[in-house]
């Protein structure tokens, strides 16, 4: 077969039409390249954004479609990379993880597999000991339901026939059948693991229990009033402090006589000053309304005096303008708006502004845990200079936009709460953004695709009330299962003037 001719032209002009014809593919490819990434990036962003955000049908069939979309993206430009002249071209090495060892506080059973040959199958000889090789498992065992059958001993005096007993054992549900394990059980699943009573139900009857869905939900509400206490407790805790995160998101919630559910709000206010350097403990509180009147938070916050973190929620403005309470935006609520835009139609200016307000968040990231005052400092030395600079871009490309234009709307929300988004550059406590609470309200997000409403305004209540002490346990590190079984054992009998002892930080659970 006849080779092809590889050789270079001597013409020096000719060489020259070579080079030129040669860049003009390699920028063709590379600008190919980049246009693939861009798409990619792009897809990878909707995805995330689907994925994240509220659950529908449609959203699943649209994460579907993006997903085969970028997996051809992804398969199409595997290929172009494959396409080399080598034809060995070496897999990739895929490196196993290392794995971790299992808990050392479980509880382990041991087998000891001894050989089946008494001798040497080769020669006859005797065997003599060598070493052994040990191995692991993780099993799971059948959760274990047990009946405790109390006995209490009567006996009578033989001669003044006075009859003495035994007192009856506290029970968190006077004459319930239900354990403080069983109930923290129900109560963990329903509120932290976010699994209707009706699964509960059926889960249970599978393990040979039958419990009905009325029965747990009685359950539920007569540990609500029996832990009430302690969830006002941590209600005084939160308040009492100098800065408080708030956040509320929407319940649908059942009308009794009507055909559709209303929408009411679950309320969360979260104390956390871990940010700077504090070592007193987090908590948060929730709180039921069956609307969304700014009365409200009014309550909730009549004797807090202090910074007050959140969003520009119309209903908080009474709130400020008493004078008692500071406050604070979210960089975080802003930042979002010119990011949904530049998802949609990305451009330079909303390209430069997440850049910009990157750069805040960057110093954030390098300032989180130290003192107050050294984050202040840090503030006004490094992100008051960016905040300024992006002041007066934003101004300057307002005066080049259509006021019509969802970039100049965006833009225009940053300029109506500048001085509460800046506050925070002034002072250490504060925060950049109103992330925490909204951290605190994902389980109730996560919980309401499972069980899709409350079946009345006393329900919304009930979960309130179990999402402030589930919640806290979560923040403190504290097991929230292990909790609830502890408290419900003692609750009913401890002190009331001495409740704040049960709190998920003050209380020192034992060993099971």
């Amino acid at each position: 077969m006849k080779q092809k001719n590889h050789a270079l032209p001597n013409d020096v002009s000719a060489l020259q039409v070579l080079v030129l014809q040669q860049q003009a593919t390699i920028a063709s490819l590379h600008d190919d390249l980049n246009s693939r990434q861009a798409e990619i990036d792009r897809l990878l962003a909707k995805l995330r954004r689907l994925y994240f955000g509220r659950s529908s049908e449609k959203a699943e069939l649209k994460i579907i479609q993006l997903e085969h979309r970028l997996e051809k993206r992804l398969t199409e430009d595997n290929d172009q990379s494959a396409r080399v002249d080598d034809p060995a071209v070496p897999p990739l090495l895929r490196l196993s993880p290392a794995r971790r060892p299992l808990p050392s506080d479980l509880p382990r059973e041991e087998r000891c597999l001894e050989p089946q040959e008494s001798a040497c199958p080769a020669c006859g000889g005797d065997l003599k000991p060598l070493g052994e090789d040990v191995s692991e498992q993780l099993e799971l065992i059948k959760s274990p339901f047990k009946v405790i059958k109390t006995r209490r001993t009567k006996k009578a005096c033989a001669r003044c026939d006075v009859i003495v007993q035994a007192p009856a054992p506290s029970r968190p549900i006077e004459r319930g059948i239900a354990g403080p394990g069983l109930l923290s059980r129900v109560m963990t699943a329903k509120y932290a693991e976010h699994t209707p009573l009706y699964r509960q139900s059926e889960i249970f009857a599978r393990q040979g229990v039958a419990l009905s869905r009325a029965t747990m939900a009685g359950w539920v509400g007569l540990c609500s009033n029996l832990l009430a206490p302690l969830a006002d407790a941590v209600c005084d805790y939160v308040m009492d402090t100098g800065k408080i995160h708030i956040d509320d998101t929407p319940v649908e919630v059942l009308q009794s006589g009507k055909g559709k559910p209303k929408t009411g709000r679950l309320w969360v206010y979260v104390r956390d000053d871990r940010n700077a350097g504090s070592v007193l403990p987090p908590a948060m509180w929730f709180a039921y309304s069956p609307d969304r009147k700014g009365a409200h938070p009014q309550t909730h916050l009549a004797g807090f005096s202090g910074l007050l973190q959140a969003d520009a929620y119309a209903g908080y403005n009474p709130l400020y303008e008493e004078g008692h309470i500071r406050e604070v935006g979210c960089m975080a609520h802003a930042r979002r708006k010119i990011h949904d835009i530049h998802v949609r139609h990305p451009s330079p200016t909303t390209a430069e502004a997440l850049h910009r307000i990157g750069e805040l968040y960057a110093i954030e990231a390098g300032i989180r845990g130290r003192p107050a005052e050294e984050r202040r400092q840090e503030r006004e030395a490094r992100s008051r200079p960016l905040l300024m600079s992006l002041e007066g871009w934003i101004r300057e490309k307002l005066s080049t936009l259509s006021r019509q234009a969802d970039t100049a709307k965006a833009f225009n929300y940053l300029m109506n709460h500048w001085q509460a988004l800046c506050y925070y550059a002034s002072d250490g406590w504060a925060e950049i953004d109103n992330n925490i609470a909204e951290n605190a309200l994902r389980a109730v997000s996560l919980g309401r695709r499972n069980y899709l409403f409350f079946g009345s305004d006393s329900g919304g209540d009930r979960a309130a009330l179990m999402y402030t002490l589930i919640g806290s346990c979560k923040l403190n590190g504290v097991e929230p299962e292990s909790y609830l079984r502890h408290v419900l054992a003692i609750i009913a009998d401890h002190p009331i003037n001495k409740i704040k002892d049960l709190l998920p930080w003050n209380l020192t659970i034992p060993a099971e």
